[in-house]
């Protein structure tokens, strides 16, 4: 009787463990998923720092950088990407920054991605960067949304290049930067849209572009050398 009761017990132990293992392997994927969101996350930024840099280097973008300061929101792809030749899909993963426009403090970043059906690149130029910067109230609100449409949501158009160029009067200018040949980026119809698991590895909870650009509820000091460089590219 006590060999059948220990075969029993044993019994519901083995399918027990085979039953947790399911969990065990889900709970180690989310793990790992995880700590890849953060890695992207965090490369992301550090990416963004250096596209900031080359905008402010290139002497083509003198309007950027004496408009910049007047902006109240940019987003910063680092790494644009062109899936196909001459035509096809555009994307890539930025960061969101808005500036309070009482304190004059920048905040963020949130994590928002972008993608075209079409791209004007010629061959050779298949990744770029770009910076756009919301010029009015109806952009820096476009880019706290989860999603909006580029051209349907927010007007958009290229920002002038060289000296003493001007700018279109819309809701967002963006410019765009490449090493290799560049036919000019027309970006209107593209969608941009909230990147939450980002957003989630970066700050250690669910947060929405408002909690992070609008009320700072959470804060990451591995964001303090974007905010600094932007801030300095700014003429604080």
């Amino acid at each position: 009787m006590q060999r059948i009761f220990s075969k029993a017990l044993f019994g519901l132990l083995a399918l027990s463990s085979v039953a947790c293992l399911p969990a065990l392997a889900w709970a180690d994927e989310n793990d790992n998923t995880a700590t890849s969101s953060l890695t992207d996350a965090n490369s992301t930024v550090n990416k963004a720092v250096q596209t900031l840099k080359d905008f402010s280097a290139d002497p083509n973008m003198s309007w950027y950088r004496d408009n910049v300061v007047k902006s109240k929101a940019v987003f910063i792809v680092p790494e644009f990407i062109k899936a196909g030749f001459i035509f096809g899909g555009a994307g890539g993963t930025g960061v969101v920054l808005v500036r309070d426009e009482k304190s004059d403090i920048w905040r963020g970043p949130a994590f928002a991605t972008i993608g075209s059906a079409s791209f004007g690149f010629q061959a050779g130029g298949s990744v770029a960067e770009i910076v756009m910067m919301a010029m009015t109230d109806k952009g820096r609100d476009a880019l706290l949304s989860t999603k909006f449409q580029l051209g349907a949501d927010a007007s958009v158009a290229a920002g002038p290049v060289g000296t003493g160029a001007q700018a279109a009067t819309v809701d967002i200018i963006q410019f765009a930067r490449s090493k290799g040949l560049f036919a000019g980026v027309s970006l209107e119809g593209s969608v941009i849209a909230v990147r939450d698991s980002l957003n989630h590895a970066y700050y250690g909870t669910p947060v929405n572009p408002v909690d992070i650009l609008v009320l700072g509820n959470v804060n990451n000091p591995h964001s303090d050398a974007l905010i600094q460089v932007l801030t300095k590219r700014a003429g604080k």
